[in-house]
């Protein structure tokens, strides 16, 4: 089964911890990888106006992947679906920051295209809402029933 991986918005907005960055760095080489970073253009998507929050202008991604894809918002960039297509992939494994929001946006913009997202739970984090990422990982399983799962525990505390 040929994979690749899909790190969304590992980024110094969303004070990822250094075991996370470790852990997908890790997995990042082992096969092609793409991620998202979100930035923040008020024009686009007025995060600030409508949250009260907005992320770094020119964060860059922690995790060292084949491609960067930069997205203003929840969804990734359309230009995505298309370069993961082009690699002929069965199945995108899915991790980062933001389960329950842009990690799930991600899956079902992945879900829609065909292309087999399969959550990796113990390489996400959620949000503020639920930092765990286990409110994201239910709601993933449910709408994309493609969610890995692993004895690995995680060796990172989160916080916020």
């Amino acid at each position: 089964m040929r994979q690749a991986l899909l790190v969304v918005d590992i980024q110094e907005s969303f004070a990822p911890p250094e075991a996370l960055i470790r852990d997908v760095t890790t997995l990042a080489a082992t096969m092609p990888s793409v991620a998202t970073v979100e930035r923040h253009d008020e024009a686009v998507t007025p995060f600030e106006r409508q949250l009260g929050w907005k992320p770094g202008l020119s964060d860059e991604c922690a995790i060292p992947v084949d491609r960067v894809f930069v997205k203003h918002g929840y969804l990734p960039p359309v230009e995505m679906i298309g370069h993961l297509r082009s690699l002929e992939v069965d199945r995108v494994l899915v991790c980062g920051i933001q389960a329950d929001t842009c990690v799930l946006a991600a899956g079902f913009m992945l879900f829609d295209a065909g292309l087999h997202p399969t959550l990796l739970p113990w390489l996400t984090i959620g949000s503020s809402l639920d930092r765990s990422g286990e409110l994201g990982a239910r709601l993933w399983g449910r709408c994309c029933p493609a969610l890995m799962r692993s004895t690995f525990r995680r060796r990172y505390q989160t916080t916020g």
